[in-house]
């Protein structure tokens, strides 16, 4: 591995130091002319030698994040891929395969990042990383708060939210038996209260019978209110599925607790059967 060591100049110096003095993460290319009172030019050529030492990272156009001073003397190209990523939209927030990774309900390496946005642009790439943009209808944008992520704070969906969001597209979490490894994994650790609070706001038939079936499947214990106003909300006409309508071979097939079709292979759900319960056994 090359080292880039992280020495400074003079004025490197005073751009470093002024933003540990102010407790400043992140600086702008005006602000970087300001500190130093020098013209537009020489501010661009201080920033590209913090950059190429490893003092500052490139968020987005004229934005800059800093790698903090106690990474050592010298930066060995570790990075914080969400800091960097949140600076590309407002309003935002992380979510699905991201966040399920971010409270460990998965253990999945995901080079993609999902990031939740009711702002039209385009996917990016951060650090070799996909960033891929997920536009939802505005009544499911919801559900989500600050996090610290390595000493920056970015917007992530709750536990609830996250549970919630893969359910709703499971291809974003790493396909249905993913899907049901973190319901089964996040069961233990949800507020099923708001989660169900949730799924109401979501406003999905098929999402609601799809998440009653799947915390059935991971023997979950849910509150009594809780469940019987789950089954209220999953009254109603019309089909809901848990993979494609067409079945697949050895599907699980029709679930009449839950009015739902499984279109997924029983092998692909085996370890999620039952996995909150094997847990409090344990």
């Amino acid at each position: 591995m090359e080292f880039i060591t992280r020495s400074l100049s003079p004025q490197e110096s005073r751009v470093i130091l002024s933003l540990a003095e102010r407790g400043a993460k992140e600086t702008t290319r005006r602000q970087v002319i300001h500190a130093l009172g020098v013209s537009t030019q020489a501010a661009d050529h201080v920033i590209r030698g913090l950059r190429r030492k490893g003092w500052l990272q490139r968020a987005s156009w004229g934005r800059y994040l800093l790698v903090p001073p106690e990474m050592g003397p010298e930066a060995i190209g570790e990075s914080n891929v969400l800091a960097l990523a949140s600076r590309i939209v407002e309003p935002y927030y992380f979510g699905y395969g991201t966040a399920a990774t971010h409270y460990g309900f998965t253990t999945q390496h995901r080079q993609v990042v999902q990031l939740v946005t009711t702002t039209r642009t385009r996917n990016r790439s951060v650090l070799d990383t996909e960033v891929r943009i997920v536009n939802p209808v505005q009544r499911k944008f919801f559900g989500f708060g600050p996090v610290d992520v390595l000493g920056y704070t970015v917007m992530m969906s709750d536990r609830e939210k996250t549970v919630i969001d893969c359910i709703d597209r499971p291809s974003l979490a790493g396909g249905e038996g993913e899907t049901a490894t973190i319901m089964a994994v996040a069961c233990r650790r949800m507020d099923w209260h708001r989660a169900i609070t949730y799924v109401e706001r979501m406003a999905s038939l098929a999402l609601t019978r799809r998440f009653g079936w799947l915390a059935d499947h991971a023997g979950a214990e849910i509150p009594d209110d809780a469940r019987a106003h789950l089954q209220d909300l999953s009254k109603g006409s019309g089909k809901a599925f848990l993979g494609p309508r067409i079945p697949r071979p050895g599907s699980i097939g029709y679930q009449d607790s839950w009015q739902l079709t499984a279109n997924v292979a029983g092998h692909e759900l085996r370890e999620s059967a039952g996995a909150a319960r094997r847990h409090r056994v344990r």
